[in-house]
């Protein structure tokens, strides 16, 4: 039985990675930062938008914007513009 089920779960696709690159700001004093952020399925802008407005909530920051949800594949090329802000929400 347990077998049959690893066997089962290995079997199923692997679902991509979604990510959501994003513009917040904090007031008080005015801070602003662009971020790219892990977001859980269904991989779509509301989705991402309902996520980091809570995740950005809890140390101060408000959503400005999501600008884009993508795979694996457009994460490399945003690491370097999201620096500190890289996958910390």
């Amino acid at each position: 039985m347990a077998l049959t089920a690893v066997l089962m779960t290995l079997a199923l696709p692997a679902q991509a990675a979604c990510y959501a690159d994003y513009k917040a700001r904090r007031d008080n004093p005015l801070e602003l930062h662009y971020g790219v952020a892990q977001i859980s399925e269904p991989c779509t802008r509301a989705n991402a938008e309902a996520q980091l407005a809570a995740r950005l909530q809890r140390d101060g920051w408000r959503l400005l914007n999501v600008l884009q949800v993508f795979d694996d594949g457009g994460l490399d090329s945003r690491r370097g513009a999201a620096g500190q802000f890289f996958l910390r929400y």
